[in-house]
């Protein structure tokens, strides 16, 4: 793409302008295509070309139709927009002059007209407009670049989280309709009792589970300060959401801060805590505050065939050697260990500073925690975990 005098994007046509144009058609008639949808629809064009009818069909059906019900209106916009403007063997031309300016802006529902109309300069009637909402571009922003306002607005977000209970099979069993695993010889003679001891009908049971622990460990030390104030609101939300959540905060040494967060009230929740952390905002010693947890809490049982989560950078003043240590017994008893770091979404980066490089070793999964759709994304991997004995 190529940028005019003032630094608009102009579309080089015909892909960009005729994939901008269809979307518009497919709005007009009712369907919900989010900017990001269009953005991929014009890459798929790209790739399958559109030599042949069949392409951009399918590729628009693939990135721009959500529901099965949407696919008689795309069907119906499809032959409206493309086939007018199909030649033999869907060869689609374009005039070479015949070009579009994109503009990109993003939503804000605070946004208000200052002036009257007649001030705003005139826009060409060829400019094509791409709106982004406010929240997805939030979703996508750095926790470390975010105003005190974007921050409170994130925290809404974060506090409307899902997190499924992880499970784990248990001793136990349970009677189920129907075939199961195991018979329930018990259950079947009761029942053949009432049919002069024949078992007409025989029961079963199958493997019952229980929710697995989940535990939460915060680096809320000097260099972790720009994330600890999202990252506590997510803390808080996995605590009031289900069962069995421990949290920690971590800094020079460890603070358990599990009951201060456990009122449904986010900001009367985190008021609570903070005072609570006396080395907030502090130094970091890693390896012994692991093992400080290992010892007083993991180890004994609290991580024991749990999900132990840490949010940290990495950065330790303590002994590198210490904390690995420390992360191979705590990974001998865990179900799954992941250490989140809001580094990792860095260019380049490499778990390479000492503390990080002696941990990396021994984790189950590595991921960022950046921005509210790490999260998001972070709340859908504690979801997903297999059953596991």
């Amino acid at each position: 793409m190529n940028r005019d005098a003032n630094g608009a994007v102009e579309l080089a046509p015909p892909i960009e302008r005729l994939a901008v144009g269809f979307t518009r058609v497919l709005r007009q008639a009712g369907l919900k295509v989010p900017a990001s949808a269009t953005i991929n629809f014009t890459q798929a064009l790209g790739a399958v070309g559109m030599a042949e009818r069949s392409g951009p069909y399918w590729a628009g059906r693939a990135t721009l139709v959500n529901k099965p019900e949407d696919i008689d209106v795309y069907d119906q916009a499809f032959l409206a927009y493309w086939d007018q403007r199909a030649g033999v063997g869907f060869v689609i031309e374009t005039p070479p002059d015949d070009q579009a300016t994109l503009a990109l802006d993003t939503d804000d529902e605070d946004d208000a007209p200052d002036g009257d109309d007649d001030d705003e300069p005139e826009q060409p009637e060829d400019l094509i407009s791409l709106r982004f909402s406010r929240l997805e571009v939030l979703g996508e922003k750095d926790f470390a670049e975010c105003t005190q306002d974007e921050i409170a607005e994130l925290s809404v977000l974060l506090g409307a989280l899902r997190f499924t209970t992880h499970q784990r099979q248990s001793l136990r069993h349970k009677r189920v309709k129907g075939s199961g695993d195991r018979a329930d010889l018990r259950r079947t003679v009761q029942l053949a009792l009432k049919h002069q001891g024949e078992p007409i009908r025989r029961s079963f049971t199958n493997p019952a589970s229980k929710p697995r622990a989940l535990t939460l460990i915060l680096d809320v030390s000097g260099s972790m300060e720009t994330y600890a104030r999202a990252l506590i609101r997510f803390c808080h939300a996995a605590v009031v959401a289900r069962n069995r959540v421990e949290v920690f905060a971590l800094g020079t040494r460890l603070t358990r801060i599990t009951r201060q967060l456990s009122n449904h009230d986010p900001d009367a929740a985190i008021a609570a805590a903070t005072p609570e952390v006396a080395d907030w905002s502090g130094g970091t010693r890693l390896g012994d505050a692991i093992g400080e947890f290992n010892n007083e809490w993991g180890v004994k049982g609290m991580a024991r065939g749990g999900v132990v989560v840490i949010l940290s950078d990495g950065w330790d003043r303590g002994e590198p050697e210490i904390l690995g240590e420390q992360m191979e017994r705590l990974h001998r008893v865990t179900h799954e260990l992941i250490w989140v770091n809001p580094l990792k979404a860095s260019p380049g980066y490499a778990p390479l500073a000492a503390g990080m490089a002696a941990a990396y070793p021994h984790l189950d999964k590595f991921v960022s925690g950046h921005s509210y759709n790490s999260l998001a994304d972070l709340a859908m991997l504690l979801a997903g975990s297999t059953l596991r004995n």
